[in-house]
C-alpha cells in the first residue's frame, strides 16, 4: 500500500477514535497479514505499509501515525537506522525475526519502545502491545526480555567486582545503562598499607550480602530498577502485572532498609553512603 493508496483509504473510511498505524516490513507477505490482522480491530487503522526505511520514514512523515511497527533487517535503510527519525514522530514497536542480543540492545538505545520476535506472540498479544505502546507501556517478547536482563546481569556483575584501586578505570567502562550513577570510593589511611587489602573483602561482602538477602526474582526486579525502568516496564520485561512489581518492590524496599528507590538504588550499587555496613 502506497502512500497515496493508504490516504485512498483512510478517507473512505474516517475513523477519528482509530489507532493509526504504519507497518515496515520488507516481506510483502508479512505486510500483508499484519495490515490484515490489525485493520479488522474496530479500533485500529494501517494508514500505510513500507517496504524499507526510507517508504517508513516517509509513511510517518506524510501520516503522523500513533504507533510504528518496524522490521529491523530491510534493503537500504534498515529499520535501525531508521529508528532515530521515526521516533520523534511516533512510537516505534520492533516487530522482526531478529533475535541478537545487540540488536535488541541497539533498537533500545534508539529509542524503540518495545520489541516483539515472530512466533513468540498471539494475533491478541500483538494487537494488546500496538495500543499499549501509543500509552507508553513497553511489550517484550521472551528472547527480547532475556537479552534485556542477560544485560543488566552483566552490569550487575561488573559493578560487584569493583576493586578500591580501580575505581576511576571502572567507573569510565561501566555500561551506558549505570554509568550516569557514581561509584564508591574508599580513601584508605595514610598510615595503614595493609588496610587496603582489608576493605575490598568488606565491601564485596556486603553487596554480596545484599544480593542474598532478596529472592531470585526480587534481585531481578532491583536490577530492573538500577536500569532505570518504571513499573510498566518492569512488569512487561517480567511478564507480570504492575500490582506484582509493586508488591515485589514494597518487599525489596522492606528488606533493603529503603524508602525510596533512589535510596535503594544507591544500597544495591554500593553507591550509599555506609553501605559498606551491610543490610540489617
Amino acid at each position: 500500500m502506497n502512500a497515496t493508496a493508504a490516504t485512498d483509504a483512510v478517507d473512505a473510511h474516517p475513523g477519528a477514535s482509530s489507532l493509526r498505524v504504519v507497518v515496515a516490513d520488507d516481506n510483502p507477505v508479512v505486510r500483508a497479514g499484519l495490515t490484515a490482522l490489525l485493520s479488522g480491530r474496530p479500533d485500529i487503522t494501517v494508514v500505510a505499509e513500507a517496504a524499507d526505511g526510507h517508504e517508513a520514514c516517509e509513511a510517518a512523515r506524510h501520516h503522523r501515525p500513533d504507533v510504528v511497527l518496524l522490521d529491523v533487517r530491510m534493503p537500504g535503510l534498515d529499520g535501525i537506522s531508521a529508528l532515530p527519525y521515526l521516533v520523534t514522530i511516533a512510537p516505534v514497536m520492533m516487530l522482526t525475526y531478529s533475535r541478537e542480543q545487540q540488536i535488541v540492545e541497539e533498537a533500545l538505545r534508539r529509542g524503540a519502545g518495545g520489541y516483539l520476535v515472530h512466533g513468540e506472540f498471539t494475533a491478541d498479544q500483538l494487537v494488546s502491545a500496538v495500543r499499549d505502546i501509543k500509552e507508553g507501556r513497553a511489550h517484550f517478547t521472551h528472547t527480547a526480555a532475556g537479552a534485556l536482563l542477560a544485560r543488566l546481569r552483566t552490569t550487575s556483575a561488573t559493578a560487584y567486582e569493583v576493586q578500591p584501586s580501580t575505581y576511576s578505570r571502572q567507573q569510565s567502562e561501566l555500561p551506558s545503562l549505570i554509568s550516569e550513577l557514581p561509584l564508591p570510593h574508599i580513601r584508605p589511611p595514610h598510615d595503614s598499607p595493609e588496610s587496603t587489602s582489608r576493605v575490598q573483602p568488606a565491601v564485596a561482602q556486603s553487596l554480596s550480602g545484599l544480593r542474598g538477602a532478596l529472592s531470585a526474582r526480587e534481585a531481578e526486579i532491583m536490577d530492573l530498577i538500577t536500569s532505570g525502568m518504571n513499573n510498566q516496564q518492569i512488569a512487561a520485561a517480567c511478564f507480570i502485572s504492575e500490582k506484582t512489581v509493586k508488591n515485589h518492590i514494597n518487599r525489596i524496599f522492606a528488606k533493603l532498609h529503603s524508602a525510596t528507590r533512589s535510596e535503594a538504588t544507591a544500597k544495591w550499587l554500593g553507591t550509599a553512603p555506609g553501605s559498606h555496613r551491610g543490610v540489617g
